[in-house]
């Protein structure tokens, strides 16, 4: 990669991050102002790009469930959303083109047809990219949005093969082989232990299944992505997130370059672009609705439908695919990605007012609610437990256990990961599931019987955000919380949070005072 590409990314996406936009957003306009100035991208771009989205989706296999596929509000509601996306979005296109507009008269129904099956899709990077920006991959809005993603994926898959004519390969059949082979695999990543071999395995494992797939003919990143499932299960899945998260991050930037040096567009092309991006209310709304008629609570459904409000890169590849078979004029990609690049802008700024929007408006949302809930949206409060853990990992479960040493049955913990919940309730430790961020969960519990409440969690925003839903309610109890650094110590201060311990010197005096202990106590004894 050029050090000029370097250092406009770099440029960008400070920008954007100090106007509270996502660095992403910084990382589009980098590529789209460079290729304004004449450079052009080369193979290394892309080869960037294609390992950030292996990694990426690699990644999101490694936080599924297989048993989420199955749920009504994923394979319905993708379904459902697809169908009535393209019978409605087709009706307004074709409506259009009768006023002899530029680019969409000139379509027949089957063009038409291919380019909003292509807008159907969201895009796999920016909504993960926007869930793990906010802390909300584990969500219960989070988790419901990438498994519609998924779905989508398994959508696209079956499209390029009825599109390509590219039947996977009989012997596809053999990767079954690898299912007997999991205990083995398993074994392989103990052994790795907790230093460099960690990443590497997730390089091994994200890249070898994807050239598996490539190999019998069927989507590579299909592959990236059930591989990720494959070893979700396994204690170390969280730990190869992580240790892959800032590869991830750097490889996507080529991603996003790589989307602003597609083409140059003429001002017909743009204002269509934006054109395009009209719809995405549409999408919005369609999402919504399927979504509650579900039976989904309100605020699960508005968070997914916005943050599946947008278009994919999906839409490129299908834009490409059609051009080379000559289906498609080569205006047309330059207009997807505009569009596409101007989706990914608007979903990330609605999104940052999301949950307050929704505070303020949410009457009207819940209006249309069902009047029953889905069995996991139900939360009953524990009896006589004063103090609330939000966050049960490794900081909140530490709290969780010397609370429970000094005061007995009176501690219990929230935790939005269901998986993690069931495994601490089979050891004994009280921990229920549930959306901190919601206004509906306070709402549902009684506030006058929880005396403190302590914030374990590593984002700032989502501290700010709890610290919001609990005060407009009338919480009168304290708030204690963590933070890693001194600067964020202060902001959650100034916001009202009653305590706020710095995760390191905290650690650190923890650390000398059971270590004073060692030498202390005998002497204390003579």
């Amino acid at each position: 990669m050029e050090f000029i590409w370097i250092a406009f990314a770099f440029a960008c996406g400070l920008l954007t991050k100090l106007i509270s936009l996502p660095p992403s957003i910084g990382y589009l306009a980098a590529g789209f102002i460079l290729n304004f100035l004449g450079y052009q991208a080369d193979g290394s771009l892309t080869l960037l790009a294609d390992i950030g989205i292996t990694l990426m989706l690699f990644t999101i296999g490694l936080k599924l469930n297989i048993r989420d596929f199955v749920k009504p509000e994923v394979w319905f509601g993708s379904l459902s959303h697809s169908i009535l996306w393209v019978i409605i979005t087709l009706v307004i296109v074709k409506a259009v083109a009768i006023f002899s507009v530029l680019f969409i008269s000139e379509l027949n129904l089957e063009t038409a047809a291919l380019i909003v099956f292509a807008l159907s899709f969201s895009s796999t990077v920016c909504v993960v990219n926007l869930m793990e920006d906010h802390g909300e991959m584990r969500t219960r809005h989070g988790k419901l949005s990438v498994a519609i993603l998924v779905m989508q994926d398994i959508f696209a898959v079956i499209f390029l093969v009825a599109a390509t004519g590219k039947i996977p390969s009989p012997w596809v059949l053999l990767l079954l082989a690898f299912i007997p082979l999991k205990p083995l695999v398993n074994k392989a990543i103990d052994k790795a232990g907790h230093g460099e071999l960690i990443p590497l395995m997730g390089f091994f494992m994200a890249f070898g299944a994807y050239e598996l797939f490539e190999l019998f003919q069927v989507k590579g990143d299909l592959g990236a992505l059930i591989a990720g499932m494959y070893v979700a299960s396994h204690s170390k899945a969280s730990e190869i997130t992580k240790s892959l998260l800032s590869f991830k991050d750097l490889f996507l930037i080529g991603f996003f370059l790589s989307i602003g040096f597609t083409a140059l567009p003429t001002f017909e092309m743009l204002a269509l672009a934006i054109a395009l991006t009209l719809l995405l209310p549409v999408k919005f709304l369609l999402f919504f609705f399927i979504l509650v008629k579900l039976k989904l609570r309100a605020r699960t459904a508005f968070l997914s439908a916005l943050a599946l409000s947008n278009f994919s890169e999906f839409g490129l590849i299908v834009a490409a695919l059609s051009n080379k078979s000559g289906w498609l004029s080569s205006q047309w990609l330059v207009i997807l990605s505009i569009a596409v690049s101007l989706s990914f802008i608007i979903t990330n700024v609605l999104y940052n007012v999301a949950h307050d929007f929704f505070a303020k408006n949410k009457e009207k949302f819940k209006h249309y609610e069902s009047n029953s809930r889905l069995s996991e949206d139900n939360f009953i409060q524990p009896i006589d437990a004063p103090i609330a853990i939000i966050g049960m990992g490794r900081v909140g479960m530490g709290a969780y256990k010397a609370l429970n040493a000094q005061m007995g049955e009176q501690v219990w913990g929230l935790d939005t990961d269901k998986d993690k919940v069931h495994w601490l309730n089979q050891n004994n430790i009280q921990a229920y599931v549930g959306d901190a961020e919601d206004a509906d969960f306070w709402e549902s519990i009684d506030l006058n019987k929880i005396e403190l409440i302590l914030l374990a969690l590593p984002s700032v925003q989502d501290i700010k955000n709890i610290t919001t839903q609990i005060t407009r309610i009338g919480y009168q109890g304290k708030i204690a919380a963590i933070a890693r650094y001194d600067d964020e110590r202060k902001a959650l201060e100034s916001f009202g949070v009653d305590k706020v311990f710095n995760f390191y010197t905290e650690a650190g005096v923890g650390f000398a005072e059971e270590s004073m202990g060692l030498i202390t106590t005998p002497k204390a004894s003579r």
